[in-house]
């Protein structure tokens, strides 16, 4: 069976809408459409859908047959270099077999140290920046400078200053956003050589390069051991030869880490406290089972298993508003989604968002319930129904730590705070690489004492 087609002409007045926010023209588009369409855009065709067996076969069952798209492993490993993001085939295997093991739940229980330590410094920040008990504040550039703080010391311990933290973060942002664009708009890379932005770029990320490699040589100096995952990458050993990575290899892989872990992380926290901003009755269960968990103690390792309402709340959050919005893929040979037809060379969009939203898999998509992802239920929904972290395997590697650091920013925020929406701001979806908040999202902050 083909699938049903929308032709460039067709998708021409819609192109403006498609660079800056494609999400309601994919969900109109697949809305009559069974779930699945193929549009032709400027520089390609893409098939997308929304229905999670076709997810399934494209990320599980027939893997193999799909690889990532030029968005990913040329446009931006042009600049992030071959790690497990940006990296394919037998070397990508060979990368996951030798970092997985450090990402299993106990092996990042070191880490939480360093992930409390972090939000409690950021916990007397904004206590000590609250006037009268008072602050107004934008939750997403909050949530970044958190995620940011966390992701860094857990990488790199005290290896680097914050300063220059600062500055590759920065380059990262600038380097998304020119990614971004490029892929969206590819008439503009010619554009960008001549006017020099596309020389700017390398020359940041060359400035990025020599921060990290000294961070790097300063650690082998040092001699010392650290819990953290700079440690984790410079000590890891391959099994077949007892080598271990080279600094280029090292580089790569916590550059990697470093864009993955805080962008999507400070993404699905800002939304997660719009919602609860919303929904004082989900907040104050939380806070309950906070008082019944932790009894007054601060906050660890063994609680996060305790914390069940909790984690509930941050999969609900993440169902509504995935960080990962969408995932590209090519396929390599022929292969069928049903009876639909995907032939070698047919770029793929699987729209998670679209997934997640969708009445035909979620009762009431648009509500936010917690309560759906309590463990008795999830055998009533498709397995590709929910996958903010992916699936198959090319699963996130960092999922664990993203959601015990998610898990720790919201208890101790909401002990410490209350975090109220402020009126007269207009909420936009701004799908970017991860799903930002156009605008931000300003709220005014209390202490609760």
């Amino acid at each position: 069976m083909k699938i049903d087609q929308i032709s460039f002409f067709k998708v021409l007045p819609h192109l403006k809408e498609l660079a800056e926010n494609p999400i309601p023209f994919f969900t109109d588009s697949l809305s009559t459409r069974e779930g699945i369409v193929k549009i032709h855009l400027p520089s390609s065709k893409a098939i997308i859908t929304d229905r999670p067996e076709f997810a399934q076969q494209v990320l599980q069952k027939n893997n193999k047959n799909y690889t990532k798209t030029k968005l990913q492993v040329e446009n931006l490993g042009r600049f992030l270099g071959k790690g497990l993001l940006t990296s394919e085939g037998e070397y990508w295997l060979q990368q996951r077999r030798l970092i997985q093991p450090n990402f299993h739940r106990k092996k990042l229980a070191d880490l939480t140290h360093i992930m409390l330590n972090e939000v409690n410094t950021y916990v007397d920040h904004l206590s000590s920046s609250l006037e009268n008990g008072v602050k107004e504040v934008d939750m997403s550039r909050e949530m970044m400078r958190l995620t940011f703080s966390v992701v860094s010391r857990s990488l790199f311990g005290e290896e680097m200053s914050m300063s220059e933290l600062d500055r590759v973060g920065h380059i990262i942002e600038v380097i998304q956003k020119y990614v971004t664009t490029t892929t969206r708009l590819p008439y503009t890379k010619p554009w960008y050589r001549i006017n020099g932005k596309y020389n700017k770029v390398l020359r940041l990320m060359e400035e990025a390069d020599g921060i990290l490699f000294d961070g790097i040589e300063d650690r082998k100096r040092s001699g010392e051991r650290y819990d953290d995952l700079l440690d984790m990458l410079m000590y890891t050993r391959y099994e077949d030869t007892g080598a271990g990575m080279t600094d280029q290899q090292i580089r790569d892989e916590a550059l990697i880490l470093f864009v993955a872990g805080h962008e999507t992380s400070a993404n699905a926290l800002t939304w997660l406290f719009y919602l609860l901003a919303q929904h004082p009755d989900v907040e104050q269960k939380i806070l309950d089972e906070l008082d019944t968990v932790v009894q007054g103690d601060e906050i660890s390792f063994s609680h996060l298993p305790q914390l069940t309402y909790l984690m509930q709340s941050i999969q609900e959050g993440m169902r509504l508003y995935p960080p990962a919005w969408v995932v590209d893929r090519l396929a390599i040979g022929d292969d069928k989604l049903g009876d639909y037809a995907v032939k070698a060379g047919d770029m793929l969009f699987l729209f998670i968002y679209g997934t997640h939203h969708n009445a035909k898999y979620w009762e009431d998509p648009e509500a936010f319930r917690p309560e759906r992802f309590d463990k008795s239920k999830s055998s009533e929904r498709h397995r590709y129904a929910y996958f903010p972290f992916g699936g198959g395997p090319r699963l996130c590697i960092g999922n664990n730590f993203a959601l015990m650091e998610m898990q720790l920013v919201i208890a101790r925020l909401l002990q410490q705070f209350k975090f109220d929406l402020l009126a007269d701001q207009q909420i936009e979806l701004q799908p970017l690489v991860t799903l930002h908040a156009r605008n931000g999202i300003k709220m005014r902050v209390r202490s609760r004492s």
